[in-house]
């Protein structure tokens, strides 16, 4: 599956300054490695992560490798799916607005597998577990939260530096022969399922789970920082683990600008990530009677 496919890519990392990830079949643009680079730095965050979901190709580059784009996706939206102990939170699908907030990248609560750019001590703070064979959604949760407990704050990209190529449209022929993993499911029964029980367990959200009945090998290496709580980003950003709820629009929030302006000044003198001490805040839904 993902993450243990992923585990296997973090295995080649050896130093490097930056460190990116973005999903297969992405097209980027010209010189997006200087432009990634300078939103990067423009955070004035050692521990800022460069992430988002990738807006469709189509429409998006021109033929000089050049992106057409002005708006931006901003991760902002999740809620519970699945059923008993597997229930665990996805991500929907995220606004692509022109940016609240100008001249860097905006901040945002969540983390997002198809496109991931920081400085490289990323990748040993915050490793895939190899210990979660035939994951795939939950992945991005586990990655984001323990990335929190560790210090990493998230931030949307400016500006976007590739593109995906979804199975839509011209490219729904080709990209609809892909294989996907879960094409061998019957020959790993029940693995993922306990995976699943560990990749909640570590981040403390099944607390109606028994922790001696899930894998707890290497949990130092695999598991949470000291620097912050999963149950501090819960009260912070509305995430019910006991009632499996969250508070929606959340995306009031975050897309408008609000937690970049009010969050980001709390960032600490020595640009070692927000203080999360100092925030008090905790999201409730706005629009209640609304879906």
């Amino acid at each position: 599956g993902p993450v243990f496919a992923r585990h296997i890519g973090h295995r080649l990392y050896r130093g490097e300054y930056y460190y990116t990830q973005s999903d297969a079949h992405v097209t980027y643009t010209q010189n997006w490695d200087a432009d990634i680079i300078a939103q990067m730095e423009a955070t004035s965050n050692e521990m800022a992560v460069l992430t988002t979901y990738l807006t469709d190709v189509q429409g998006s580059i021109d033929d000089n490798g050049h992106s057409l784009r002005h708006t931006r996706p901003i991760m902002c939206n999740t809620d519970y799916e699945g059923h008993g102990e597997s229930t665990h939170l996805r991500h929907g699908s995220q606004p692509e607005r022109m940016p609240s907030i100008h001249g860097v990248s905006q901040m945002q609560p969540y983390w997002a597998a198809g496109y991931s750019f920081s400085r490289g001590h990323f990748v040993v703070n915050v490793p895939y577990d190899l210990y979660q064979p035939m994951i795939f959604q939950g992945e991005e949760m586990s990655i984001g939260i323990r990335g929190f407990t560790v210090g990493y704050d998230m931030y949307a990209p400016e500006r976007s530096v590739c593109f995906h190529h979804y199975a839509v449209g011209k490219n729904a022929k080709t990209r609809n022969k892909v294989p996907h993993f879960w094409e061998n499911g019957t020959k790993f029964k029940g693995i993922g399922k306990q995976a699943m029980a560990r990749l909640l367990g570590i981040v403390h959200m099944n607390p109606e789970v028994p922790i001696d009945t899930w894998d707890h090998a290497d949990e130092d290496q695999y598991g949470l920082g000291g620097v912050r709580t999963p149950e501090k980003f819960y009260e912070t950003f509305g995430v019910d683990v006991f009632h499996k709820k969250t508070e929606h629009h959340l995306c009031q929030f975050v897309d408008k600008g609000v937690m970049h302006r009010d969050f980001q000044k709390l960032l600490r003198p020595d640009g070692m990530g927000v203080d999360y001490g100092q925030i008090t805040y905790q999201f409730k839904d706005p629009m209640p009677n609304q879906k």
